[in-house]
């Protein structure tokens, strides 16, 4: 639990909602913590340190997935980077993948998240989402921005 003091002329910015003459409820629900789901490589030094900063953070439920173990779907690839505001090519992990031999920088969307989904080695790590959105959180700081 977390406890914060205010004083009364904060009330109204911190808690606009308005109580009616009669309403037992005194204040707001305390907010429910939001959930943060990290697609995770534990040997990749970017990822641990984005996950612990995840862990850190107050409020923070979070959910991991060792992608290398569970791929996410081609769609579920597509809906993560279409809410990180990037394209699928740029979620493509070069580094340490015959990536650019198979010519995956220039091909379409279908084919990179079709390549990313059956050989998940090719897909660039930590991708984080919240409710706030998603994020490919290369730096680990790019995180911040959803939480």
């Amino acid at each position: 639990m977390r406890i914060v003091i205010i004083d009364k002329d904060q009330i109204a910015e911190r808690f606009p909602r308005r109580y009616g003459i009669g309403e037992t409820e005194a204040f707001p629900e305390e907010p429910k913590g939001m959930k943060a789901t990290i697609w995770h490589n534990p040997k990749c030094g970017t990822s641990r340190k984005t996950l612990a900063l995840l862990e850190e953070t107050p409020g923070v439920d979070v959910t991991v997935v060792e992608y290398l173990k569970d791929p996410p779907s081609a769609q579920k690839l597509g809906q993560l980077y279409r809410d990180a505001g990037i394209t699928p090519q740029q979620g493509l992990r070069i580094k340490g993948t015959d990536a650019t031999d198979r010519g995956l920088p220039e091909a379409d969307d279908a084919t990179v998240l079709a390549a990313m989904a059956s050989e998940p080695i090719l897909i660039e790590r930590p991708l984080v989402e919240t409710d706030k959105g998603a994020r490919l959180c290369r730096p680990m700081e790019k995180v911040q921005e959803i939480l």
